[in-house]
């Protein structure tokens, strides 16, 4: 007589003493202990609803695990939807063809750095900022954001004198980009990543800072100091949700306005009308938001994870050299409808700066228009997961609706 065998689950669970269990997409990816440790300590606050789940590209961060979704009831953590507020990703299928693009590349990439701020270079003349507020992006801001912007100023003054209109359509450092792409049909995307830029840092930055003195104040011993929390009804907690709903759409719309110019400068390099087809996502990957699992409304925080509620669409990137795809959410419950939000680094940028050489670099984008000098080397796939075991992890969370491979990356 044949026995049947249990299916092995998706996921690995672990339990936690004092605390809610943690369930992780890892299977065949690596799980660095320490991610595993900060995770635990996640895991044992006293406000956790059900359990705390691990997306396949999960790496150690400050205070919270990046590739975390963290269900809480009465309370936010400030530190794990951290300081990049809002930050995500934007894709539109063109109605350009591969065939139509030119041989070289590098007028290409070269107007697209034009036309869109990024990198930085501290002072007056920083080059990642505005200096002179384009109209469209004048307006945006006055009729969407401004209003918004100048309560939360009169009640937190320190968030006044920052860079906000001003990077309103920027792009900032690190590991955002723009990039041009090709599907499985050879049909041309354009694909970015960044978010509330240094308004939303400022204002993550500020609130972290409050929510570390209201531990002190009532005497809360925490696993983490970075896990300061803010009590729901408390003045501080409603105004971090003020404050952190403005960034988060401060975060679309950049995303917004620089997938315009980018447009307009493919446009431009190739003599001829661009427009976005119907295929367009727009998707947060840092933020937090009211949503109900298992019968409760919970604020969900997804640190480095993207909303995947049954049918609707994603974004998982890649790093420069590998593929990106953009994925339908399943709505699985377990991961409270979340995936990953990207490959995932199991390099430091400082250990990838002393491990991977500029030759190296070159050698695994060389199918990509795009910087090849030391300050990326950080960036290079070597630093991140393999992407497509971090897809095969995932695979009851989300399914493939189109596979992306790079042409033209800008990096800040």
């Amino acid at each position: 007589m044949m026995q049947s065998t249990k299916p092995q689950m998706p996921y690995e669970v672990t339990n936690v003493e004092k605390g809610v269990p943690i369930k992780s997409w890892t299977i065949g990816v690596p799980f660095e202990p320490e991610a595993r440790k900060q995770l635990k300590n996640i895991a044992s606050l006293p406000f956790i609803h059900k359990w705390v789940a691990a997306m396949p590209d999960v790496h150690l961060g400050k205070g919270a695990t990046i590739g975390s979704v963290i269900p809480t009831s009465g309370a936010i953590i400030p530190a794990a939807v951290g300081v990049d507020i809002g930050c995500g990703m934007m894709a539109v299928k063109t109605n350009v063809h591969a065939t139509q693009l030119p041989d070289s590349l590098g007028p290409l990439r070269s107007a697209i750095e034009a036309a869109i701020p990024h990198g930085r270079q501290p002072g007056r003349r920083d080059r990642g900022s505005w200096h002179d507020i384009p109209e469209d992006v004048g307006a945006r801001w006055t009729h969407e954001l401004a209003d918004r912007f100048k309560i939360l100023c009169e009640k937190h003054p320190v968030l006044k004198n920052t860079n906000n209109v001003n990077h309103l359509g920027t792009l900032g450092t690190g590991n955002h980009f723009i990039e041009v792409c090709l599907d499985e049909n050879n049909d041309v995307w354009i694909m970015l990543h960044s978010g509330s830029r240094g308004v939303g840092n400022r204002i993550g930055e500020h609130f972290i800072k409050l929510a570390k003195k209201e531990m002190e104040r009532f005497f809360v011993n925490l696993p983490d100091k970075d896990l300061a929390y803010l009590a729901e009804g408390t003045d501080y907690f409603n105004d971090y949700v003020q404050a952190v709903g403005w960034a988060q759409d401060f975060a679309r719309i950049n995303r917004q306005a620089m997938m315009q110019r980018a447009l307009n400068a493919l446009a431009t390099t190739l003599n001829k009308p661009v427009i976005a087809e119907l295929e367009a996502v727009n998707c947060h990957h840092n933020y937090v938001q009211k949503e109900n699992h298992y019968g409760k409304n919970v604020w969900l925080t997804r640190k480095g994870a993207v909303s995947a509620q049954e049918g609707q669409l994603g974004i998982i990137p890649g790093s420069m050299g590998a593929r990106s795809y953009i994925v339908r959410g399943k709505g699985n419950a377990e991961s409270f409808c979340s995936c990953s939000h990207g490959a995932g680094r199991v390099m430091s940028r400082t250990e990838a700066k002393k491990r991977v050489s500029v030759e190296e670099h070159a050698r695994a984008t060389a199918h990509v228009e795009c910087r090849k000098d030391a300050a990326v080397v950080d960036e290079t796939p070597s630093a991140y997961k393999d992407i497509d075991a971090v897809m095969a992890a995932q695979s009851d969370l989300v399914e493939v609706v189109h596979t992306l491979r790079q042409v033209v990356c800008v990096k800040g």
